[in-house]
This record gives C-alpha cells, structure tokens and sequence, in this order.
C-alpha cells in the first residue's frame, strides 16, 4: 500500500476553520439549551449534521461510505465519544465552566501522548513546545483557581483524555478509512445514542426553534467532517495545537452575543494562544517536503 500523503499546512487550515465553525455551534448550543433538554440539543447536533454531511458526502461516495472492515472501531469510537461528551457536560454543571473549559483543553496533549505511544509518531521539540505554550495561553485565559480541585474537575479531566485517545484513535484509522465514512458513521452512532435520551426528557420545539436546532447540528456536523479531514491529512501533534485558537473564537462571540469584556488575562492568554499556533504553522510550512516534479 501506497504511503499516505501528508499535507500539513491544508490540515491546518481545516483544523482552524473547524475551530471557528465549533465556536459558533458551541454557542448556538450554549443558547438553545437554556430552553431545551440537553439530550435534545445533542441529539439535534448530531442529527443535524448527519442529514448535512449525506447531502454532499454521499453523492460523492454513494452508500459504499458505510462500507468499512473495521466496525468495531466506529463503534468503539462513537460510544467514546458519546461518553465523552456526557462526562463534559456534567462537569459544566458542577464547576465554574472556565475552569471545566482549562481541563477540557489539556486533551491536546493526551492526544499527543497517545499517538505517540500507539502510532509511533514523531512528536519533535517544536510541536512539544507548541503544545506546552498553548496550554500555558489556556491557563492565562481561563485562570483555573482553587475552585477548579473539586469533583467536578475529575469529569472534566475524564473527558479530556477520552477526547485525547479518541483523537489517537481516528488518527490511527485514517490509514483504511476515509474522512466520509469516519464522518459519517460518527454523526449516525451519536445519532442513536442521543436519541434515547429523548424518552427522558423532550420539549416540542417551535417551528422557528426546530430550524436552528437543526443548523446548529448542521455547523456542527461540517466542523467535524473538517476537524476529521485535518487529522486525516497529518500527524496529531502538528494540527491538534489549533484546536486552542477555539477559546479566541469562543471569547469573540462572547464578548459580540452576551457582553462579556475581555479582561487583560483573556487578552495576554490569546496572545500567547495565537502566537504558539503562527509557530507551529511557519515550522511545519518551512520543514513541508517539495512536491516531486511531474516526469
């Protein structure tokens, strides 16, 4: 079999275009869910975005998306991710979100770990050090204080290495699948799984309110085909850094929806956030092999 072709800078390009897109769902979510069960805004997302990515995936690849040899790993996968998201979830609701949301972007660095331990792949003082220092810019931004020690912190820890090997994972299944049929089979488990929870808790949404729950799911779902795409495209620890200019985006709309004001630690944090991500991309632009001339 053919080596893989790795193209870092596009990667990163979808990594951070998934990151904004997260945002602005993330905040469509953070809206809805003051009126609707929170197992229904799940289920939305990920319906929502089922129902996008078919309309421009399927056409492409027709229904041998779904052909696969590794189905236990699709599952494995989506109930993973479907605990994952549960464990966040309930660390929101027991903790000061700024603290659950400095634990949550530690995943980064599990990911990293991850891949290199079970997809033996090349970390390298430069993408150390651009997780490190992105991490460090989280930590300025959120300013976890004593509060963050508490059992709530124990989920949110969970959730930050289940989403880390989770990312190893999808890593690790790019070398059979493509990015459609993780994509796809994905959004169709947590599908499933978050409509169970419907018979627990449902509000009949409203004709208006049913039409931004679904987009919202569908932004969602585009993000994740994105997000899948950069990791599909190249090694863990030179995209998954991008994954903290989210909090930038995430404190823009912030500031532009609710009014709440940068404070100097937001903006210092950013800084150092976007600055360890200009690094990485000039180090992976510069050391980019040349493609070979046509013969």
């Amino acid at each position: 079999m053919a080596g893989r072709q790795e193209r870092i800078p596009l990667a990163i390009g979808y990594m951070v275009a998934s990151g904004i897109l997260f945002a602005l769902t993330s905040a469509g979510s953070k809206w809805l869910v003051e009126t609707y069960p929170v197992g229904e805004v799940l289920f939305a997302r990920a319906f929502g975005g089922l129902i996008a990515c078919a309309m421009f995936i399927v056409p492409i690849y027709g229904m041998a998306v779904f052909r696969t040899a590794r189905p236990g790993a699709h599952l494995l996968r989506g109930v993973s991710q479907t605990t994952s998201q549960t464990l966040l979830l309930i660390a929101f609701s027991m903790m000061p979100l700024a603290s659950a949301t400095a634990i949550n972007f530690s995943s980064p660095l599990f990911a990293t770990l991850a891949s290199a331990i079970f997809l033996k792949e090349a970390v390298g003082p430069a993408r150390a050090a651009a997780l490190a220092v992105g991490f460090l810019g989280v930590l300025i931004v959120t300013n976890p204080g004593a509060e963050t020690f508490q059992i709530g912190a124990l989920f949110a820890l969970a959730n930050a290495i289940l989403f880390g090997t989770v990312t190893a994972g999808v890593r690790g299944m790019t070398t059979t699948e493509s990015a459609g049929t993780l994509t796809m089979y994905q959004l169709a488990i947590l599908t499933v799984t978050f409509g169970l929870s419907l018979g627990y808790a449902f509000v009949m949404p409203t004709a208006i309110d049913t039409l931004w729950l679904l987009l919202n799911g569908a932004g969602n779902g585009i993000a994740q085909y994105w997000w899948t795409r950069a990791i599909h495209m190249a090694p863990t620890a030179a995209v998954v850094p991008f994954n903290y200019l989210s909090l930038v985006w995430a404190a823009m709309l912030g500031f532009a929806i609710w009014g709440d004001v940068p404070t100097i630690a937001l903006v210092a944090g950013s800084a150092v956030v976007v600055g360890s991500g200009l690094f990485l991309l000039w180090n992976e632009t510069r050391k980019a092999p040349t493609p070979p001339a046509a013969g």
